[in-house]
């Protein structure tokens, strides 16, 4: 064979060796790695929302109790006031004279009843004797007996007048914060019950009420435990709460339940509950917005995940494990809520389950995977929590068997 020949030869048969080297060495690609954990057996409690507003303990509209004119205004609008601070003055004069005509009454009926006494005696002297009868003793005693009731009445009457003179003075019923003033110096107001002249309103700032309502649903399940024994009704216990602000990102605000209403709205279906919750620096205020949560269960075993594993299906939510043959496979689950950063799983898990929480997005049900042990960890609690086991769930199994 020519030289030639045998390079022709040579050029076509090292293309070939080539391809079926490159061919050999690209063979199946390596499993993906993924890490993976069994879920996180955590004792928890459950968390109830509800949004509500806060209100004032005590609020008090204040108006007189006598007519006249007012003379003074002593408070600024808005301010802080102390229970018994003055508020507003009524002119006093004409009740001042109206008491002093009083006391002369009663002066007056003290004189009368005096001397009905000692014509009473009189009148017993002479008929012991026998100069007068008896009759004339009785008118005697008839004509006491009126007087000393006279001088009860004009006492009466002069307590009465010095309630109006007092009265004239009007005073915060409570401690708290004032509104503005309705009626300035020199207008006339007017008592007459409900329809009394309004002059401000007081409401209390420290505790506060924070109001709420809850479903049906709520109040039955909330009763179920009761019964069961797992949880009981804020009817009867403290139940605690915590409380966010419109401007919040955490629960600052914590209090306790203090009242369930008795009957359910038939118009909503709803239940009012209420929450006594401390205001030390006076920031709440009626009226405010808030978002509340409110233990909603005893303290419970519960599996957790990353709520980054869990991935959407349809209508259904998944997670992704590996089996025993390092195969990919899905499994639908029931969810409860988000406890420091880690999602409650109800149902679909066991505790010998490795989940996948790092590299989901490289697989798929059925392929084979490389997995890698991991651990997964709840971040720091945002809300009172009992004392908690962190482990993941086999281990935990493994140890409660133990005990």
């Amino acid at each position: 064979m020519s030289g030639a020949v045998r390079w022709a030869v040579g050029a076509l048969i090292l293309p070939l060796l080539v391809s079926c080297g490159a061919k050999k060495a690209d063979g199946p690609p390596p499993p993906p790695p993924v890490t993976v954990s069994a879920p996180l057996a955590r004792q928890i409690i459950d968390w109830d929302e509800f949004v509500g507003r806060f209100e004032a303990i005590q609020s008090v509209e204040v108006r007189p109790r006598v007519s006249g004119y007012v003379q003074t205004v002593g408070f600024r609008d808005g301010d802080i006031v102390r229970k018994g601070q003055l508020l507003f003055v009524i002119d006093p004069r004409p009740y001042q004279a109206a008491l002093a005509q009083a006391r002369a009454d009663q002066a007056s009926a003290e004189a009368q009843s005096a001397n009905a006494k000692v014509e009473l005696e009189r009148a017993k002297t002479l008929l012991d004797k026998g100069f007068v009868s008896k009759s004339v003793y009785d008118a005697r005693l008839a004509t006491q007996r009126s007087a000393d009731a006279a001088v009860e009445a004009a006492r009466a009457q002069v307590q009465a007048r010095q309630l109006d003179v007092s009265f004239t003075r009007i005073t915060s019923p409570i401690a708290g914060r004032v509104s503005d003033h309705r009626v300035d110096v020199g207008n006339l107001v007017a008592a007459s019950g409900s329809e009394a002249t309004l002059l401000t309103t007081v409401v209390s700032l420290d505790p506060m009420h924070f109001a709420f309502t809850g479903s049906e649903a709520v109040y039955l399940k909330y009763q179920r435990a009761n019964e069961a024994g797992t949880r009981t009704s804020s009817r009867y216990a403290s139940n605690p709460v915590d409380i966010q602000l419109q401007d919040e990102t955490g629960y600052n605000w914590h209090g306790r339940m203090d009242f369930v209403d008795n009957a359910l709205d038939t118009g909503s279906g709803t239940i009012r509950g209420r929450a006594v919750v401390r205001n030390p620096n006076n920031l709440l205020t009626p009226g405010m917005y808030g978002r509340m949560r409110l233990l909603g269960s005893g303290a419970y075993t519960a599996l957790l995940v990353p709520d980054a594993s869990v991935l959407a299906d349809q209508s259904d939510k998944v997670v992704l494990v590996a089996a025993r043959d390092d195969t990919v496979q899905p499994r639908k689950v029931i969810l409860g809520p988000i406890v420091d950063g880690l999602r409650v799983v109800r149902s679909g898990l066991s505790a010998n389950d490795r989940v996948i929480i790092e590299g989901q997005a490289r697989v798929r049900p059925g392929m084979k995977v490389a997995p890698k042990a991991g651990r997964i960890v709840s971040a720091a609690p945002t809300a009172p929590q009992p004392s908690v086991l962190e482990q993941p769930a086999a281990q935990a199994t493994t140890a409660k068997s133990g005990r």
